[in-house]
């Protein structure tokens, strides 16, 4: 070989190795990369920030410890189910509850993000922080009889004491949820302002937490990048390195990805592509019914036409409920209507309304409420969730035409979804609510119960309601099973009488993974838990 040709083999054979060793190193970062596309993506990273909407829960579960956890148990439907009854320790190593009060011992190891230990002060900042901030965090609190700062007390560096305020068996529940979550509060008091004392605007931005990982980078709309937290003390080190969350707004592009193997998970196509995709050799497909959960059709009853309790029942009588289950669901749903009428009412939430598609019925009704040929409204619904909130409403709409009223769809960004929701001033709207507590007096403090600024979005007012759900909660608590069954089957039956809200059907959270990902859990918040996700 001459020095020309030895210089073209040499030439040849470094081009080679380099184009292998990039190469490797692109398929192990792709190995140690989870890429999660979905179809819109948090607007707060923050849980207890203004109008945090659902993505915005998957951010503060990953990246922020709780005193507890659940265990899981095997699920029904495929995959690991939490387990409502039992409890394990997070930040807690452990917990006593006693009579009055749960004293929880803290993790000596625990340390947040940025290597400051956790203390049981910043315990204590937390939750204050929860049940002072107002708006949703607070009403959580509320749930469980989390109520005043002066509940959370710091017995020493380690340790924390929770006093209750009265017997109330969702208080420890309610304390392993996504909102009692433990913040790094020196670096969070560093970031307040006088007129932002809890450190909001730092936070909605920034995570300061604890938990198995931590975002890196966000761009509100684009994606989201989390690193794993190498020093996690609260569990086992989590298996994947990086995960991006990428935001597709395009159902199409999204199932393209994932047929490709580009992306690792969706959970939020069409139900039409997980029905098809069920039989695809590649993925893995898991539809789980939401936990006490229901979509449903709100109508705002403080004002004209929908104060009218005819209207109401008109309206319910109008939805074309099968038709919403087969065209829009394609079958992934749990109906919630077409009860028997001589069916009793179950102590059980959720269960079929007696309501069934009677247009005869509904037009009669109009009249009888004096609105004979109808009335112009607005239909609402949540964009960020457009592939099921969209087909649902375009088929309530034709149906409603039918018996006169004349509803324009309104469609709401989904940054925006939470703010306008609270507002209460949409007229007649579509969304989904899932208690993170599975007990129906939950659901029904929620939504039903006319203290409830937050989830109670048709403005409901009615004491006997609110006097059967405090009954039904104090019963629990007393182990009084007579009168709490009395006072459920009295809450259900008067929903379903004042019908402020129709329910529609029990959604199923659907989840596509590649087949090399493992570890997927169903949690009562929906969304993912990343520190138990694995990836070959």
């Amino acid at each position: 070989m001459d020095r020309r040709q030895f210089i073209k083999s040499a030439t040849a054979t470094t081009a080679l190795s380099s184009a292998t060793v990039a190469t490797s190193a692109m398929a192990q970062s792709r190995a140690e990369t989870l890429l999660i596309v979905s179809e819109s993506g948090p607007n707060n990273l923050d849980i207890h920030g203004v109008g945090t909407n659902v993505p915005g829960y998957e951010v503060a579960w990953n990246c922020y410890d709780r005193l507890i956890g659940h265990e899981m148990k095997a699920g029904p439907y495929g995959a690991p189910y939490y387990n409502r009854d039992k409890f394990k320790p997070e930040l807690a190593e452990d917990m006593v509850v006693g009579k009055d009060s749960a004293t929880f011992n803290l993790r000596k190891n625990a340390t947040f993000h940025d290597g400051t230990p956790v203390t049981a002060k910043d315990v204590k900042w937390s939750l204050d922080r929860a049940v002072t901030v107002g708006g949703f965090p607070t009403f959580q609190m509320k749930a469980g009889s989390l109520e005043k700062p002066e509940q959370f007390v710091v017995v020493d560096d380690h340790t924390v004491r929770v006093d209750f305020l009265r017997p109330d068996r969702l208080t420890i529940p309610d304390l392993a949820v996504v909102v009692p979550c433990i913040l790094n509060s020196e670096l969070v008091k560093k970031n307040a302002t006088p007129n932002d004392p809890w450190g909001l605007e730092y936070t909605k931005q920034n995570t300061a937490g604890s938990g198995p990982y931590k975002v890196t980078k966000w761009t509100p709309g684009t994606e989201v990048i989390f690193e794993r937290n190498e020093t996690w003390a609260s569990g086992p080190k989590p298996k994947i390195p990086r995960i991006i969350w990428r935001m597709v707004p395009s159902a199409g592009n999204r199932r393209a990805l994932l047929e490709r193997g580009d992306a690792d998970i969706s959970y939020d196509l069409p139900n039409k592509d997980f029905v098809e995709l069920k039989s695809s050799p590649k993925l893995d497909i898991y539809s789980t019914p939401f936990s006490n959960g229901v979509q449903y059709l709100g109508m705002n009853v403080k004002n004209t036409p929908f104060n009218n309790p005819k209207v109401r029942q008109a309206v319910a009588y109008a939805v074309p409920y099968q038709k919403i289950i087969d065209a829009a669901m394609f079958g992934l749903a749990k109906p919630m209507f077409g009860a028997a009428a001589s069916a009793a009412t179950e102590v059980a939430w959720p269960q079929a309304t007696k309501f069934n598609t009677d247009l005869a019925k509904a037009r009669a009704l109009m009249a009888e409420a004096g609105f004979p040929n109808g009335f112009d409204t607005t239909l609402s619904f949540d964009l960020g969730f457009a592939v099921v909130n969209e087909p649902v409403c375009i088929l309530i709409q034709e149906s409603l035409a039918q018996i006169g009223i004349r509803a324009t769809i309104n469609k709401v960004p989904g940054a925006n979804w939470r703010t306008e929701l609270n507002k209460k001033e949409m007229p007649l709207f579509t969304n989904v609510f899932s208690g993170w507590l599975d007990y129906p007096e939950y659901f029904f403090f929620w939504c039903y119960d006319g203290s409830n600024s937050v989830f109670n979005t048709m403005s409901y007012q009615n004491p006997a309601m609110d006097k059967l759900i405090a009954a039904a909660r104090a019963s629990a608590a007393a182990g009084d099973a007579i009168t709490y069954d009395a006072s459920v089957r009295g809450f259900v039956d008067l929903a379903f009488t004042d019908v402020p809200r129709i329910p529609l059907f029990q959604p199923y959270s659907n989840v596509a993974m590649q087949k090399n990902v493992t570890g997927y859990q169903y949690w009562f918040h929906r969304r993912l838990n990343y520190s138990a996700l694995v990836k070959a």
